[in-house]
């Protein structure tokens, strides 16, 4: 009866392993994907962004909208690998996500709600990748 218990388990791990993987990779791409479309509105200057006087880490617009954009696009590429569970897509993506995290925390004065919950979403994407140990993913 304990034979039957083990392998259950072993799934179990592995599959809830494998979930989070998946869930981070499509979070991934969907902090990538929105991440290059806000980048684009940036460049264009559109006029969702507020002008923030006098701000700390002050950029002009226009360059925020590229910092966003090969943000996205990296993240997107990355997100790939995540799909296929590679070991260099997990570590590649806690860092971009760590650096949308940071992009959006001094972006925060030009699209606040925005970048909150941009911020939220890379927590979850770092935090799924994190749990999920090596050996457990299958790699």
């Amino acid at each position: 009866m304990t034979a039957t218990h083990a392998p259950r388990a072993h799934s179990a791990k592995y599959a809830w392993a494998g979930g989070l993987t998946v869930f981070a990779a499509v979070m991934l791409t969907i902090a990538g994907l929105l991440d290059i479309f806000r980048g684009i509105m940036a460049i264009a200057e559109d006029d969702v962004f507020v002008a923030t006087p006098n701000y700390v880490f002050e950029f002009d617009l226009t360059g925020w909208g590229w910092v966003h954009l090969a943000l996205g696009v990296v993240a997107v590429i990355i997100s790939l690998g995540l799909y296929q569970a590679a070991l260099w897509a997990r570590i590649a993506g806690v860092a971009v996500a760590a650096l949308v995290i940071i992009a959006n925390f001094l972006s925060l004065p030009y699209y606040p709600v925005w970048s909150v919950i941009m911020i939220a979403i890379s927590g979850f994407v770092i935090w799924a990748l994190c749990v999920a140990r090596r050996d457990d993913v299958g790699l």
